[in-house]
């Protein structure tokens, strides 16, 4: 599952062509990653030069400077697969033959390698993802290098300035950078296009067509919609927060003043209007009640066998499912169905990181690696390879990336959406909404008991 990451504002324009594409995300935010389909321990091997190496140019941090000695990187492997990862290391290790590249990669890889954290002795370069990590305790706990410098003329082994081909800027620190942003994700709603074609059925741009398509879908015989009840920010940040953003005059502060425990936020009537669309779709019937019980990949198998026609989550699902996908299957998306016709979509985004260890014995060879990765090249082959939207900028309308990526990204950069940062919540605060929004879809509280409950959780908090 992916993390509900972290917010840094996000330009529309600068999305427009960022989206080289996306895991199964919880903005736990202890990462934005997704739950794994596998849980296979960490590997740890050298990579082998792929034959179609794509960083012939040098790939070293400084351009007259030989890479050598042993450098180790550290990935999660979660819904968007291991595929683009294994491509970039060989990639890099071919451009750099005098250096031995190390990856030390896994679904549990974050668990395994946390003793080697806590004793100082981490590998040199680190994507930040999945369950057991989080940037800013990292940053805390001073485990993570200081780019800040670096980061102000770093350019690519293309020649551009890195600051200038991102989509969204790294996340500050107290002024100071540590991470810098690779994937790019938006939550939103799912359906099977090829179905919906051979049904006749109308495919949703607002609340509107969303109900009365779902009333169709109804009558037929199958279930409207389906969510993952064991982890309910699924739902929250694919129908709760664009609705309660909507319902705000398209303003996401309000979803920031709530990762702020302003319990004043809590009670906007924005977020009641944003609870009642919930409620509006377990009224109708149209939530099976099979949510409340399940995961991520059981309300996935369901969906993908059409027991359940849409379904909330990230632009990993379709990548994180791959082996289970039956023939024919379109998966159609939209970031939100909630707004009203006319009504602006809302794409509720997140983003995976990207990190130097502060205690890395090979610092060159790292920093050379975001170099290397943070191109052009390597941000289409991620699209292509992972299914996910990369945090480059660039036009993938003639790539071979998935039709929904690009379907994302023609949302992403349509002037009439609204791009919300990735926010991260309070733990204790975002316990009591997942716990709360279960709650409110199986009719065993009330939107405002929904609120009640919610803001007692901020004021503790404060």
């Amino acid at each position: 599952m992916m993390n509900k990451r972290k917010f840094t504002a996000v330009s529309i324009a600068v999305l427009l062509v960022v989206m080289l594409l996306a895991a199964c995300s919880s903005k736990k935010n202890d990462a934005t990653s997704s739950p794994s389909a596998s849980d296979s321990p960490a590997a740890t091997t050298s990579a082998s030069p792929s034959p179609s190496a794509s960083g012939s140019a040098p790939a070293s941090a400084d351009a007259g400077t030989k890479l050598t000695g042993d450098f180790e990187i550290q990935y999660f492997v979660g819904g968007y697969g291991d595929k683009w990862w294994k491509k970039v290391i060989a990639d890099f290790q071919a451009a750099n033959p005098d250096l031995h590249v190390i990856e030390s990669g896994g679904p549990k890889i974050n668990d395994q390698m946390k003793p080697r954290w806590i004793g100082g002795n981490p590998p040199d370069f680190i994507y930040i993802d999945g369950a057991g990590i989080n940037d800013r305790q990292m940053v805390e706990d001073g485990q993570l290098e200081d780019l800040t410098d670096w980061f102000k003329t770093a350019k690519n082994i293309d020649g551009d300035m890195i600051s200038d081909i991102l989509a969204q800027q790294p996340q500050q620190f107290s002024g100071k950078i540590f991470n810098i942003p690779l994937v790019l994700n938006s939550w939103g709603v799912f359906w099977d296009k090829a179905l919906f074609k051979e049904k006749g059925w109308t495919e949703p741009t607002d609340f509107k067509t969303f109900m009365d398509t779902s009333d169709k879908i109804k009558a037929s015989g199958m279930t409207p919609f389906i969510h993952t009840g064991k982890y309910p920010y699924y739902i929250n940040a694919g129908i709760l927060f664009p609705a309660i953003v909507s319902a705000n005059n398209n303003d996401f502060s309000i979803l920031q003043d709530m990762a702020a425990n302003k319990v004043e936020a809590f009670k906007s009537p924005a977020v009641m209007a944003g609870l009642n669309k919930i409620v509006q779709l377990r009224d109708k019937g149209f939530i099976d009640k099979a949510s409340i019980q399940i995961s991520h990949t059981d309300s996935q198998m369901l969906f993908l066998q059409h027991k359940d026609a849409f379904i909330p989550n990230g632009l990993w699902l379709p990548n994180e499912m791959s082996k289970d996908i039956p023939g024919g299957f379109d998966f159609g998306f939209i970031p939100s169905v909630t707004q009203e016709p006319g009504g602006k979509i809302i794409a509720n985004t997140s983003t995976a990181t990207v990190a130097v260890a502060k205690n890395a014995k090979n610092k060159d060879a790292a920093k050379a690696f975001l170099q290397f990765i943070f191109s052009k090249a390597q941000a289409s082959q991620w699209a292509e390879l992972s299914g996910a939207p990369s945090n480059i900028k660039g036009d993938i309308s003639s790539s071979n990336a998935p039709n929904f990526v690009k379907d994302a990204a023609r949302f992403l950069t349509d002037p009439n959406t609204v791009v919300i940062p990735s926010i991260t919540f309070n733990a204790d605060v975002q316990k009591v909404m997942e716990d709360s929004i279960d709650a409110l879809t199986i009719s065993k509280i009330t939107p405002d008991e929904w609120v009640k409950r919610v803001t007692a959780a901020a004021a503790k908090v404060k």
